[in-house]
C-alpha cells in the first residue's frame, strides 16, 4: 500500500482549452496551474468522449463511451467499475465534492465507490428547470401581447426589446451581490469541504474528486476574481443585466455580439476563481505533507460556445472544437515537463492512465488504454478520439428526450469527421487549415481520409453494440423505473 500514490481529480464545468494560460490564452485565468507545468504533462489536444456533462462523465469516471449502454441510459450503471470503486477496493478513503451539477448525482450513479459524497443538491435543485415564460397573469399577458405584435412584423422585435428592458428595470436592485446571484456553490466552498475531509483522514493514499461550476452559466464569478483580472467595474447589477441579455431567445447572433466580450470576461473570472482555489487546496496538501505523494489531474467535462458557430452555452447537438476540446494537466511527483505533445488524447483513456500513474491495476472493463508509459517517456502516438451525443437531449431527466438521433465525431490530429444521423450527412474538416471548423471540405476532397474516418465510425458503432453489457443496462433501467415509481408514489394522495 505504501507504494501507491494519492489521486486528486479536478473537473471544471465548461472550461475551454483555449481559455487557460498553459495552453496559450493571453488572459491570466490560470496563473497557479501555469506554475505546475514544469512538473506536469500537458495535453493540448484532449478531447471529451461526449458533451455536455451527462455524455462526458461515463468516459472520465468509468472509461466507457456515453452511449455504450444505449441512448436511453444516462450516467453510470449500478455496480459499474469506476476510478472510485477500483481505489476503494485498494483501501483508499474516497470522497467527492461536486458543486451542484444535477447530472452528477446518486440518481445517475456517481456516488458509487465514494465513502463521502456531497453533490450540494437539495430536492429543488436536483432537477434542472426548463426555461420558459411566466405562468402567472403577467406571463400570460406578455405572451398574448408578444404574439399580437409579432404578427405586425418588426413591431414584434420592438416589443421584445421594450419588454426586456421593462423587466430589467422592474427587478433592478443596486444592492444585489454576485454571491446572491450565483446559482452554484463557489469553488471556495468546495475546497473548504474537501480540506475538512482531508484533515480527518489517516495517513496513506486517498482519492478525492472535486467538480467546480464557477465558469458555468449564469456567469456570476467572485468579486475578488474580477478584481484579480482588472475588471472590478463589472459589478453585480451589470453582470445580472449581461447574463439576462445573453440568455434571450429572441435575438440573433449579430445582436448578441454587443455583450459577448463582457460575457467572456465573466466566464474567464470564473476560471480564475477556480485556479485560486486549486492553489489553496494544494497549499493545504503541502501543509499536511500529502502533496509529494499525490497525482493531480485537472480537466473539464466540455467547453462553452460564445457564438463561435452562432450558438451559446453547450448544446448537445454539436461536437465543435470549442465544446469538445478541453484542458488536461496531469501533475505527478518527480515528473519533469518537456514540450507538450500535440497528439489527440481522448478522455476515454484518462481513468486507466491515472490508475497506472498511482500504481493501481487497470480493470479489464475499461474501454480506454493507459498512456502513462507514453507520457513518461514523451513518445508520440497516432491520436484519435470518438465523440458522441444525442442531438437535442437538453433535459435527460425526461426519458423520451434521450432518444433523438446520434451525433458522432471521429477526431484525429489533423482531420475531423462529423456524422449527423438526423440528416444522414457527414462533414470533414481539416483542422490545420480550418481550426475554427467554418469550411467543411467538399465531398470530393480527401476521399481516402473520409473513407478511413467513416470506417472508424462504423467500427465504433459495431463495437458499442457487441460489447454492450446487458446486465448493466438492465440494472440502469431498473434504477430509473424505481426512481420514477418512488416519485409517482410521493404524489399519490393518502
Amino acid at each position: 500500500m505504501n507504494s501507491l500514490r494519492s489521486l486528486v481529480l479536478i473537473t471544471v464545468d465548461c472550461m475551454r482549452a483555449d481559455h487557460v494560460g498553459f495552453l496559450g490564452y493571453d488572459r491570466k485565468t490560470t496563473p497557479f496551474l501555469d506554475s505546475l507545468v514544469s512538473e506536469s504533462r500537458v495535453l493540448p489536444n484532449a478531447i471529451v468522449a461526449g458533451a455536455p456533462t451527462y455524455y462526458s462523465f461515463p468516459a472520465i469516471m468509468a472509461s466507457r463511451y456515453p452511449l455504450a449502454l444505449g441512448r436511453d441510459v444516462i450516467g453510470l450503471a449500478p455496480e459499474e467499475t469506476t476510478l472510485a470503486t477500483v481505489l476503494k477496493e485498494l483501501g483508499y478513503p474516497t470522497a467527492a465534492f461536486l458543486a451542484g451539477n444535477p447530472y452528477l448525482s446518486p440518481r445517475f450513479g456517481y456516488d458509487t465507490g465514494f465513502d463521502t459524497f456531497h453533490a450540494f443538491l437539495d430536492a429543488e435543485s436536483a432537477v434542472r428547470p426548463i426555461n420558459g415564460g411566466g405562468t402567472g397573469m403577467r406571463g400570460r399577458l406578455n405572451r398574448g401581447l408578444a404574439d399580437l405584435f409579432h404578427k405586425l412584423g418588426r413591431a414584434g422585435f420592438v416589443y421584445d426589446e421594450l419588454y426586456f428592458q421593462y423587466c430589467q428595470r422592474l427587478t433592478a436592485n443596486p444592492s444585489v451581490s454576485l454571491d446572491s446571484l450565483r446559482r452554484f456553490p463557489a469553488a471556495d466552498v468546495i475546497v473548504d469541504h474537501a480540506s475538512a475531509w482531508l484533515g480527518g483522514i489517516a495517513g496513506g493514499p486517498f482519492f478525492l474528486w472535486l467538480h467546480f461550476m464557477d465558469p458555468h452559466s449564469p456567469y456570476y464569478p467572485s468579486k475578488n476574481s474580477l478584481q484579480w483580472m482588472g475588471h472590478s467595474a463589472l459589478d453585480a447589477p451589470r453582470a445580472r443585466y449581461v447574463n439576462s441579455y445573453w440568455n434571450r431567445s429572441d435575438l440573433t447572433a449579430k445582436r448578441l455580439l454587443r455583450h459577448r466580450e463582457e460575457v467572456i470576461t465573466l466566464y474567464d473570472a470564473g476560471i480564475r476563481w477556480v485556479d485560486g482555489q486549486i492553489a489553496r487546496l494544494v497549499e493545504f496538501l503541502r501543509k499536511l505533507n500529502l502533496w509529494e505523494n499525490t497525482v493531480m489531474a485537472v480537466t473539464a467535462d466540455h467547453g462553452e460556445e460564445f457564438l463561435d458557430h452562432g450558438g451559446r452555452f453547450h448544446s448537445p447537438s454539436k461536437v465543435t472544437e470549442e465544446l469538445v476540446r478541453v484542458p488536461l494537466l496531469i501533475r505527478v511527483p518527480g515528473l519533469k515537463n518537456t514540450e507538450p505533445t500535440r497528439n489527440t488524447f481522448s478522455l476515454i483513456h484518462l481513468a486507466p492512465t491515472l490508475l497506472e500513474a498511482v500504481g493501481a491495476t487497470i480493470p479489464a472493463t475499461f474501454r480506454g488504454s493507459s498512456f502513462w508509459a507514453t507520457l513518461q517517456h514523451h513518445k508520440n502516438w497516432d491520436g484519435q478520439a470518438i465523440v458522441e451525443c444525442v442531438s437535442g437531449c437538453n433535459n435527460p431527466f425526461l426519458a423520451n428526450n434521450r432518444l433523438g438521433p446520434r451525433v458522432l465525431a471521429v477526431r484525429e490530429d489533423r482531420y475531423k469527421l462529423v456524422v449527423d444521423f438526423s440528416s444522414s450527412s457527414d462533414q470533414l474538416f481539416d483542422l490545420n487549415r480550418d481550426p475554427m471548423e467554418l469550411h467543411p471540405l467538399p465531398t470530393s476532397g480527401e476521399k481516402p481520409v473520409r473513407h478511413r474516418l467513416l470506417q472508424r465510425a462504423r467500427q465504433h458503432l459495431a463495437d458499442s453494440l457487441l460489447s454492450r453489457n446487458p446486465g448493466q443496462r438492465l440494472a440502469a433501467q431498473l434504477r430509473e423505473l424505481q426512481l420514477e415509481w418512488a416519485n409517482s408514489s410521493d404524489r399519490i394522495p393518502t
